[in-house]
């Protein structure tokens, strides 16, 4: 098997590459990445000289270079994507370009080679839960809040269309909030665990009531390559960590893990759209593929703090950049 994983210098898509790599043998990937902000090289520096992989920097949204790549491989898996609320908010434009036109850039490449082909997207399509609704399933209907997650919600409804019009054998999956190494320091886990560790305040949008459940990105990983594998082409996916937490629960246990004080916790301005609470019902994956989740919340948060400790020179370029440093204090005024 041949694989082109898009995206993949990014978090999740760097955890699913070695997860391939580890688990699978016989095959090969091609790693299609532009390199923006997220993207970066160090993320995949213990298997850049892997035997069986290959980078390939480029967009999504260049039409023959996707082409040319596409017909080489025997599946692609779409990781690409600009993710962040907050800065689809202040610019829409990047994330119409990638996360739609991109999409369909490689929906007409694999529509026209009959590639296999997997979409990677979110539970933030879904809108909203108040805290007594079910949890979101495969069959819980779109409601986008924000820019970056109606630009993910016509992605989806892009493979979709394409499965029923010309037939292309694709699957979907939703799921919850990653965590875990290589997570880009503008996310709220990773600003809080190098903020904390830089001595400076934990900061809270809100009251920190907003629920969020929480998914280890090598479990995500798993899940992906389960459905690659066993997934019935047509279907979505969904995966959680079965581990729903406030932001302020989240935040309390993050300090607590690093032997901190609450005196470091800091509230500011809710942003616009924000969403009162994700969960997901994982359900259907579990019977019919066998996934779940492995990694218990507060055990991978532990890693992970450890993981952000031993590794100050992947994240500290990152944060003393002018770029980030740029968009920090747009986000929070400092």
């Amino acid at each position: 098997m041949k694989l082109l994983v898009t995206g993949g210098c990014g978090f999740i898509g760097s955890h699913f590459i070695r997860t391939v790599l580890a688990e699978r043998p016989d095959w090969d990937i091609v790693n299609l990445d532009a390199l923006t902000y997220a993207g970066n090289l160090t993320t995949t520096l213990d298997f850049q000289i892997h035997p069986r992989y290959k980078f390939c920097y480029g967009s999504i949204t260049n039409k023959e270079l996707v082409d040319s790549l596409v017909q080489t491989v025997d599946a692609v898996i779409n990781f690409a994507a600009e993710t962040h609320v907050d800065r689809s908010i202040t610019d829409v434009e990047p994330f119409i370009m990638t996360n739609i036109l991109g999409t369909q850039r490689l929906i007409d490449a694999c529509v026209k080679y009959n590639k296999r082909f997997h979409q990677v997207s979110t539970d933030e399509v879904f809108g909203s839960l108040e805290a007594n609704d079910p949890k979101f399933t495969e069959a819980t209907p779109y409601s986008p809040r924000n820019p970056y997650s109606a630009t993910k919600a016509a992605a989806d409804h892009l493979v979709r269309a394409a499965i029923d019009t010309h037939g292309l054998r694709a699957t979907i999956s939703n799921c919850t909030n990653n965590y875990g190494p290589y997570l880009y320091p503008e996310k709220f886990l990773s600003i809080a665990i190098t903020n904390l560790l830089e001595s400076k305040p934990l900061t809270i949008h809100g009251d920190g009531t907003q629920v969020r459940d929480w998914i280890h990105a090598r479990d995500h990983g798993a899940g992906v390559l389960a459905i690659l594998e066993r997934g019935t082409v047509g279907e979505t996916y969904m995966m959680g960590g079965n581990s729903e937490l406030s932001v302020l629960e989240t935040a309390k246990t993050l300090i607590r893990v690093m032997g901190l004080s609450e005196t470091m916790l800091v509230h500011i301005n809710d942003r616009p759209g924000q969403d009162k609470r994700y969960a997901i019902d994982h359900s259907k994956i579990t019977r019919e593929l066998g996934w779940t989740q492995r990694q218990t919340f507060e055990e991978g948060l532990r890693d992970m703090v450890e993981w952000y400790r031993k590794n100050e020179a992947w994240w500290r370029p990152i944060k003393d950049s002018s770029i980030y440093r740029s968009w920090h204090s747009q986000q929070f005024g400092k």
